[in-house]
């Protein structure tokens, strides 16, 4: 190959990059204005924006700090206030991806994919915190439970939902419960995975299958 072949090439390939780049800055300027009619202040919907190019950065751990650093900012306050603080509707939130999710990548033959992942913590007070196994850790700790919910395609796959395990010793204790701010309504459910039964007609019409992740009951009918 000759330095000017070397050269169209490298240029070629350079056009390709920047086109993908343009595609994902759109792409991700679309999710911005779609996600932000729910949140009802102007500053927060631009914090809104600025937390989704924290997540899609090369950050090792996406933490409060971290991310903040990312983003070039000089401490970690505004990605803290957005999650803690800020007044938005986080479950309109979810089902607007949601419904982004199906419009770009649904199609008969998706899954909806669930599993969990453990959080090792000290402690007492974090909600759902107990001693149980964790399969981050490989065996019983001090640990919170979330489970996750994806949907996969031949054309991606993306985060769907979650939802925090609660062991029985939590439900049980309603006053703890309180402390952490979970409401009374919130039971018991013997399986990881529990309430996520009536997924496939509420994400996608039902469209998609389903397959079962992990050894503790996680899995969806």
């Amino acid at each position: 190959m000759t330095t000017e072949e070397e050269a169209e090439q490298a240029s070629s390939q350079e056009e390709r990059e920047l086109h993908i780049m343009r595609q994902s800055a759109q792409a991700l300027a679309e999710v911005v204005v779609r996600i932000g009619s729910h949140f009802r202040r102007a500053e927060v919907r631009t914090r809104e924006g600025r937390y989704l190019q924290g997540l899609l950065a090369a950050v090792e751990r996406k933490n409060g700090w971290q991310m903040a650093e990312a983003l070039g900012e000089a401490n970690a306050h505004g990605v803290q206030r957005l999650l803690e603080e800020a007044d938005w509707d986080e479950e309109a939130v979810r089902d607007e991806l949601r419904s982004y999710v199906i419009e770009q990548l649904g199609e008969p033959g998706g899954l909806l994919v669930v599993d969990e992942t453990g959080f090792v913590k000290k402690g007492k007070k974090s909600a759902g915190v107990a001693r149980q196994y964790s399969g981050t850790a490989g065996r019983r700790e001090n640990s919170q439970v979330g489970v996750f919910l994806s949907y996969a395609s031949s054309q991606g796959a993306a985060f769907l939902d979650r939802a925090l395990y609660l062991p029985e010793e939590w439900t049980q204790d309603r006053v703890r419960c309180r402390e952490a701010g979970i409401p009374d309504e919130v039971a018991f459910a013997r399986h990881r995975g529990t309430g996520q039964a009536d997924a496939r007609p509420r994400v996608c019409g039902g469209s998609a299958g389903s397959v079962g992740a992990g050894r503790y009951g996680l899995w969806l009918r």
